[in-house]
C-alpha cells in the first residue's frame, strides 16, 4: 500500500508539474488590419493558432489591430502580461516589433512578412512570387480572351511581388497576354475595402479580362463577387478560398501562414524556437496553389500537369522567378 501511495503521489506530482508547465507557457498573436476573419492572411494565422490550441489544450492571447497606433501598445501589453512568444502579423508591425523586442529581450517574437534583425526575433518571409507564378500560368491557360487581371491591396513592394510573379507566370504560358493591374490604395484601409475591390475587378472585366487574381486581404471578397456576378473567374490568395464561390474560383495561391504561426508556438513550447530569418518558397512547401472539390472541374489534367512541371522546374532552378525589385 505504501508503494502504491508513493506511486500515486509521484504521478500526481508529474501531472501538476505538467499543468504548471502548460500554464507557464503563454503564446500570443497580434493580428493586423483586416481582422482575424478576413478569409485571407489574418484568418490563415488564426487557423494556425487554433490548431495549436486544439492539439495542446493551451489557450493563446490575441489582439486585432484597428489602427496603426495600436501595434506597439498591443505587443508591449502581451509581453508585460507574461507572453512567452508573441506572433506579429504583417510587415507593418516591423518597427513596433523591433522596439518592443529590445525592451523585452527574454520574450520571443515571431514576425510574419518582415525581417527584424534581433536575437529574440524570428522573421518568416515567403516567396510569394513563386506561388503567384503558378497561378499566373493557370490564369493564362484558362483565359479565352488573352487578357487577365490583378487587384492588389495596399501598394507596397510585398504586393508588387505577388503581381510580378503573376505576370511572369502568365507570360510563360502566353507571351502576348495582356495583364491589367490595379492597387486598391496606399493606406492600410486598402486591405478591407470589398466595394473598391469589386469596382476595380469590374473595370478589368469590362476591358476584356476573364480571370482576375486578388492579393488584397478582405478587399478580395469584392473581387470574387464581381467575378461571380460577371460570369468570369477569380483567383484567391493566402488561404484556400476556392469554397467562397465554387465554379468561379479558378484556384487560390496558398501561403502557409497557418504553418508559420503553429510552428512559432510549437517550437517556443518545446524549446527549439530559433531567432533569425526563414524564407519559405515552393521548395519548402511555403507557397503553392490549391485544387479541391470546389475547383476540380476548372483545372484540367493537362493544366495540372503543366503546373506541376513548372513547380518542379522552379524548385530545381531550371525556371527562375524574378519577382519584384524596387
Amino acid at each position: 500500500m505504501k508503494q502504491l501511495f508513493v506511486a500515486a503521489v509521484a504521478a500526481l506530482g508529474l501531472t501538476l508539474a505538467a499543468q504548471a508547465s502548460a500554464q507557464d507557457f503563454s503564446p500570443a498573436i497580434v493580428f493586423d488590419m483586416g481582422g482575424k476573419f478576413d478569409k485571407s492572411f489574418n484568418e490563415a494565422a488564426f487557423n494556425g493558432a487554433e490548431r495549436f490550441t486544439s492539439e495542446t489544450g493551451i489557450a493563446y492571447r490575441e489582439f486585432e489591430i484597428t489602427s496603426s497606433a495600436q501595434r506597439e501598445q498591443a505587443l508591449r501589453n502581451m509581453a508585460r502580461r507574461g507572453a512567452t512568444v508573441v506572433v506579429a502579423m504583417g510587415f507593418a508591425q516591423a518597427t513596433a516589433v523591433e522596439k518592443v523586442a529590445k525592451e523585452f529581450p527574454d520574450v520571443k517574437f515571431t514576425i510574419i512578412d518582415a525581417v527584424v534583425d534581433l536575437p529574440n526575433v524570428q522573421s518568416v518571409v515567403f516567396k510569394e512570387h513563386e506561388g503567384s507564378f503558378l497561378v499566373g500560368m493557370a490564369a493564362a491557360m484558362a483565359s479565352k480572351t488573352g487578357k487577365v487581371g490583378f487587384v492588389g491591396g495596399m501598394d507596397i513592394p510585398l504586393i508588387r511581388n505577388f503581381a510580378a510573379g503573376y505576370v511572369e507566370g502568365a507570360k510563360f504560358v502566353n507571351p502576348d497576354i495582356t495583364v491589367y493591374q490595379n492597387m486598391t490604395g496606399t493606406t492600410p484601409a486598402a486591405w478591407n475595402n470589398p466595394g473598391k475591390g469589386n469596382e476595380l475587378a469590374r473595370s478589368q472585366f469590362d476591358r476584356g479580362a476573364d480571370v482576375v487574381y486578388a492579393a488584397a486581404g478582405g478587399t478580395g471578397i469584392g473581387v470574387y463577387q464581381a467575378a461571380k456576378d460577371s460570369g468570369k473567374l477569380a483567383i484567391g490568395v493566402d488561404s484556400n478560398q476556392n469554397y467562397l464561390h465554387p465554379g468561379t474560383m479558378l484556384t487560390s495561391m496558398i501561403k502557409r501562414v497557418d504553418v508559420a504561426v503553429f510552428n512559432a508556438f510549437a517550437t517556443a513550447k518545446d524549446g527549439t524556437w530559433k531567432g533569425g530569418t526563414q524564407v519559405l518558397g515552393l521548395a519548402e512547401d511555403g507557397v503553392g496553389y490549391s485544387i479541391d472539390e470546389h475547383n476540380r472541374s476548372l483545372i484540367t489534367a493537362d493544366m495540372e500537369k503543366r503546373l506541376e512541371a513548372a513547380r518542379a522546374d522552379i524548385i530545381s532552378g531550371k525556371i527562375t522567378v524574378t519577382g519584384y525589385s524596387n
